[in-house]
């Protein structure tokens, strides 16, 4: 019961930050809603079609799809106050990476492979949001700033770790936890990883 409420927590915040994204971009109720259902539920779908788990869960069980347009609708309506609770969304943001990333680890486990669950694990994490940002003709987020899918690899490789000592069911939680505690600690003191710059040509 806890992770549903988790994954639906997730689920909301990656939905209200695809919306707001459209919202500022100008799009119309469309774009909003297809934004909004991308960040949602795009990075389980990419994972789905990796594992070759098709079609993909999102259309099988369609309730983190609908729940993404009930959120794309509310948004479009009360975008304003839903904006301004910019702390609210960045713990619901984390929440969500936390629990799809271990979420998509977990089902990675059947193969035994430790790439492969860290691949899948970040996949699930954030390629909604990348699929988004692709979307709008922007440089994905994750890859110009801020500490975000290195926390999920971090999650899904402490995930795998902690499965070869403990039950699956209770590795779930302190991996999700550690996602969760290096997006926030990075977010509030504001860790960002480095930037590669080029060395300006010398002119002759």
């Amino acid at each position: 019961m806890l992770w549903q409420i988790l994954e639906i927590a997730g689920t909301i915040a990656f939905a209200v930050a695809g919306s707001l994204v459209a919202i500022k971009k100008r799009l119309d109720i469309f774009g909003v809603a297809m934004l909004a259902v991308t960040t949602a539920v795009g990075g389980g779908m990419i994972r789905d079609v990796l594992l070759g788990n098709t079609p993909p869960l999102a259309f099988r069980n369609p309730t983190f799809l609908l729940l993404s347009l009930a959120v794309a609708v509310v948004v479009s309506f009360y975008v304003i106050p839903v904006a301004r609770q910019k702390t609210m969304l960045t713990i619901c943001d984390a929440v969500g990476l936390g629990a799809f990333t271990v979420t998509g680890a977990s089902l990675a486990l059947v193969h035994d492979n430790l790439l492969l669950v860290i691949a899948l694990g970040v996949t699930t994490g954030i390629g909604g949001g990348v699929l988004r940002d692709i979307f709008i003709r922007e440089i994905p987020l994750v890859f110009h700033k801020e500490i975000y899918a290195v926390a999920a690899g971090i999650g899904a490789l402490a995930f795998y770790g902690l499965q070869l000592v403990m039950p699956e069911g209770q590795a779930l939680y302190p991996a999700f936890l550690i996602v969760v505690t290096i997006r926030l600690v990075s977010v509030y003191y504001g860790v960002n990883l480095p930037q590669v710059r080029g060395r300006n040509p010398v002119s002759k």
